[in-house]
């Protein structure tokens, strides 16, 4: 059985990374009914942890995380959340535009799930919305 849906928190400074993913995801659900999708946007890792901290929005099954930001930056947002024994196992994928090895192996040392670069996924960011869309079919979350 399909999840009903998932809710997705997108940290990142750039609004127009925050339409496409969700324009993109919103393109590949289209016409299928039994998919939701939930988006939340924080435009840093600040703002991204006072709304999860305070409950302002719903846990997120997925963030998509930036790692170039102002104020707290992903790998600050990725120490603070993993310190956080509410939110220390929440599933985060990077997305950003740094292709370094060693940010890789920084992110991967801090157990995300992914770490997508943009300029791989296109302008459209269809791959991106295929694996939440893939992910969204192949887990199973809990009741």
């Amino acid at each position: 059985m399909i999840n009903a849906g998932l809710d997705i928190l997108v940290v990142d400074d750039d609004d127009l990374t925050v339409e496409m993913v969700e324009r993109s995801v919103a393109r590949i659900t289209a016409g299928n009914s039994a998919l939701r999708f939930c988006f939340h946007a924080a435009n840093d890792g600040t703002q991204a942890l006072e709304m999860l901290r305070d409950n302002s929005v719903t846990r997120p099954n997925i963030i998509l995380l930036d790692l170039n930001m102002p104020r707290m930056n992903g790998f600050e947002f990725l120490d603070e959340i993993r310190k956080d024994r509410k939110l220390s196992d929440s599933v985060i994928f990077v997305i950003t535009t740094s292709d370094s090895d060693y940010d890789r192996a920084r992110a991967y040392r801090e157990h995300v799930a992914g770490y997508i670069v943009k300029s791989f996924v296109g302008p459209q960011f269809n791959r991106v919305a295929n694996l939440i869309a893939t992910y969204n079919s192949a887990i199973r979350l809990p009741e």
